[in-house]
């Protein structure tokens, strides 16, 4: 039987055991019970949909995804060169159940993905004592900050196509023109001019953000994306030489 529990003002959890879990294990007597069931996979719903319900941080894993990363964690081994993957024997790693997450002996946690099981899938290798399949860690860290950082490239151009979507339902494309956006961007200009002048930093964080949405529409008037002046603008600049006079870098 698995009970989802909550410690109030502390947690909402799930236990197989809540006497062991709960009072021994984290010192607490005063707890309720929410809801039971037989099966992992409910209780792991379950115990997601009462956090939400009760106000608490959703878990980053699921309770089913907690006990299959604590059980394959053992058949993992961990150096600061490699990462063993114990009773595999092939490259395929046949039967071998890959954990949530693999954390390094530095302390840096890789969530494994779709993305990552492909890489280990691809870069295996067998180990000179035996058949065991290994990957080297370094190699796999440098992947996994290659996807973080491709991510946060994604995520920037997806906020210019919400601000371009907001555009188009208030009719703004339709009813608005470039120059009307120019005006705005004046506008917001100014105001951040006058919040430098203040050094009101929320008021320069909101204008700098303003400025960047009216330039998007600006540029969507104009039938091209800011996505691409940008790039434009860098790959300009990228190779640019010169020196900084008075505050300003002058170019060569």
């Amino acid at each position: 039987m698995y009970y989802t529990y909550h410690i109030k003002g502390k947690k909402v959890g799930c236990t197989n055991n809540p006497f062991k879990r709960i009072t021994q294990q984290q010192g607490y007597y005063d707890y309720e019970i929410l809801d039971k069931t037989n099966c992992i996979d409910k209780a792991s719903v379950l115990e997601l949909e009462w956090q939400n319900k009760l106000g608490y941080k959703k878990d980053i894993r699921t309770y089913k995804e907690t006990i299959n990363n604590l059980k394959t964690k053992k058949m993992i081994h961990v150096t600061d060169h490699t990462i063993t993957f114990k009773k595999t024997f092939n490259k395929e790693l046949d039967n071998f159940i890959l954990p949530v997450v693999i954390e390094l002996n530095d302390g840096f946690i890789i969530p494994v993905d779709d993305e990552i099981k492909k890489f280990i899938l691809k870069n295996n290798y067998k180990s000179q004592n035996n058949d065991e399949r290994y990957i080297y860690t370094n190699s796999l860290k440098n992947y996994y900050e290659v996807l973080e950082d491709s991510k946060k490239i994604n995520d920037q151009y997806i906020i210019f196509n919400k601000i371009r979507n907001w555009a188009k339902e208030r009719g703004l494309y339709k009813k608005g023109d470039s120059n009307t956006q120019y005006i705005k961007l004046m506008e917001e200009a100014g105001e951040l001019a006058q919040a430098l002048l203040k050094r009101d930093d929320a008021e320069i964080y909101d204008a700098i953000g303003d400025m960047v949405v009216v330039l998007t529409n600006l540029a969507y008037m104009e039938g091209v994306t800011i996505e691409n002046c940008i790039n434009d603008a860098y790959n300009e600049i990228s190779d640019r030489k010169g020196k900084m006079i008075n505050g300003t870098f002058v170019k060569n």
